[in-house]
């Protein structure tokens, strides 16, 4: 192998266990009806398995910050959510903003992404999606190396602890509507030039990742676009 053959290897290498490779799955999905996908609240409609956008805070309100994530995704989305979380606990904040999570698996390099994405998605079935999400960020270290056995096991104990009924928990997780809603996810950032996760946009706008490392950089920056609309 020659020294630029080297050089070429050495940054797929990088790239695939920082997880920042986005490979365009099969059987996307359309959206390129669909304008700005990115900086809007979308409803439910048959591209999406009749799931919309899960929304925190006011979905009313004139901030929207949307996360493109993948649950094994780690530092990063582990990150994030530990920096955003004491945010949603804010109930000033929590009046002020909405806040989406949409679904941006990378099967290739994090194995257990997809199952536990349609997890969240099956628990959001029984109005149990944001708790889900909270649980498989907060446990990520438990299942995201576990065999597809033991990562089940994970996440019916967790959906069990918040109530979820486990029979139709399953059959959610199976379903054509929860594959074809995280699809739908995954075209919409790919619309948006989604490559790596987490991937951010406020209002819309990409967000530069150095400016959403801490709890205090996106309160910043999440003030400063409250400012900017008033």
């Amino acid at each position: 192998m020659n020294g630029k053959s080297w050089i070429i290897f050495g940054v797929i290498v990088v790239a695939i266990i920082g997880g920042l490779i986005y490979i365009s799955p099969k059987n996307t999905v359309d959206v390129s009806d669909i304008e700005n996908g990115s900086g809007k609240i979308l409803g439910a409609e048959e591209r999406n398995g009749n799931i919309g956008d899960h929304v925190f805070g006011n979905k009313d309100a004139k901030v929207l910050l949307v996360e493109y994530g993948d649950y094994q995704c780690n530092p990063g989305c582990r990150l994030f959510h530990e920096n955003f979380s004491p945010i949603m606990q804010d109930e000033t904040y929590k009046e002020q903003i909405a806040f989406i999570y949409r679904n941006f698996p990378i099967p290739q390099i994090h194995p257990n992404a997809n199952a536990a994405a349609a997890s969240a998605e099956a628990a959001g079935k029984q109005g149990k999606f944001w708790e889900m999400w909270d649980a498989l960020f907060g446990n990520q270290a438990e299942w995201s190396a576990a065999s597809p056995s033991e990562r089940n096991e994970f996440f019916e104990r967790y959906a069990s602890a918040l109530g979820v009924k486990l029979e139709q928990f399953r059959t959610d997780q199976a379903s054509d509507a929860v594959s074809q809603k995280i699809r739908f996810d995954q075209a919409l950032g790919k619309a948006a030039g989604v490559t790596g996760t987490p991937t951010l946009f406020l209002n819309g706008k990409k967000v530069d990742g150095d400016k959403a490392g801490s709890t205090e950089a996106l309160k910043t920056l999440i003030d400063d676009a409250l400012k900017d609309v008033k």
